[in-house]
């Protein structure tokens, strides 16, 4: 059984509970693959393993996404080879590690023309950009033109978001933390930006959008902006809450919906999205084709060593960084 390095928590908790440590690899079962990170992807969903809002048994590698080289394949494993270079979003954590062993179906192989790092960074989050702009829409779909409000539109979602939106000819509203976060939205393709932090961000939609609100809400920030932002939807307007950045969105009265104008709401989760081999490819089909074409870059802002994961979640939980983070073994 080889022996690899990876970041190990035994207790939930904060950022000091992620330490170092010598870690047992074994053979990749039936459906199963082995890879070696060249790097691994940062994300706010590791917090949450971390911190216990999302339960995993202990001891835990946390993270889910990472690109490198396949080492070894299980039985039935037949689109991966040794030697393969590959990337991957998974629902089961593991990746803050030089090597793991994960299901084959989240796996596929990286085009040589996108390095690991890249490759690290884009997986989950535009994985998530990609399901959410194409497949969890408003009533009537989304035409170009038409107004959308993304929350966090400088980190590593939203920076993807804003661009992939422009492409597609939606007008991105987009929050942020500062003017500096606000440009950086504005910069890859955001219509518009609003700073939470000195600005109403539902009176300046509405005042965007000439009174009339948006179609869609994309919020991965939860409690906080959750219920100021069904007051920024039009009529049959649909609020996509899919994060809990801020905290997990309190019950919510189903009832105040309808005086709202008839909204609609879902928490979808993207490996609903990723359930076969075969629907994980094509969304990173897509997902290449629009990054290979340069209508979509990946900005990485922020590269740490392995060893340094903690610091990476204190400046992600801090809000301190920008676009996606990624740790090299």
């Amino acid at each position: 059984m080889t022996t690899v390095r990876a970041i190990r928590i035994e207790e939930y908790g904060g950022p000091e509970v992620m330490r170092l440590a010598d870690v047992p690899v074994g053979e990749p079962g039936p459906g199963e693959v082995r890879i070696r990170h060249h790097a691994c992807g940062v994300n706010y969903i590791d917090v949450y393993q971390r911190t216990g809002l999302y339960k995993n048994p202990l001891p835990l590698i946390p993270g889910g996404e990472g690109a490198g080289v396949i080492e070894a394949v299980g039985e039935g494993v037949s689109h991966l080879r040794p030697g393969d270079r590959a990337a991957y979003a998974s629902q089961t954590p593991g990746a803050y590690s030089e090597a793991r062993v994960v299901l084959a179906k989240w796996v596929v192989k990286l085009p040589d023309d996108i390095d690991f790092q890249t490759g690290a960074a884009m997986m989950l989050k535009g994985l998530t950009v990609q399901y959410l702009l194409k497949k969890t829409l408003p009533q009537g779909g989304l035409q170009p033109g038409d107004h959308v409000l993304f929350h966090a539109a400088a980190g590593g979602v939203g920076l993807i978001a804003c661009q992939w939106a422009k492409a597609r000819g939606l007008q991105l509203i987009g929050t942020a933390g500062g003017a500096q976060k606000c440009k950086l939205a504005l910069d890859h393709g955001a219509a518009h930006a609003i700073d939470y932090r000195s600005e109403d961000f539902v009176a300046r939609v509405k005042e965007i959008t000439g009174g009339q609100g948006v179609k869609v809400v994309y919020d991965s920030i939860g409690k906080d902006t959750f219920e100021r932002s069904l007051d920024c939807l039009r009529p049959f307007g649909l609020m996509v809450s899919f994060g809990n950045a801020s905290g997990p969105v309190p019950p919510v009265s189903i009832g105040t919906l309808g005086p709202r104008g008839s909204l609609y709401l879902t928490r979808p989760t993207l490996f609903t999205h990723l359930a076969t081999r075969e629907s994980t490819q094509a969304m990173a089909d897509e997902l290449f084709a629009v990054v290979r074409s340069d209508a979509v870059k990946i900005v990485i802002g922020h590269r740490y060593p392995l060893a340094d994961a903690a610091q990476a979640h204190r400046d992600l939980e801090a809000r301190q960084t920008t676009g996606s983070s990624v740790l090299v073994p």
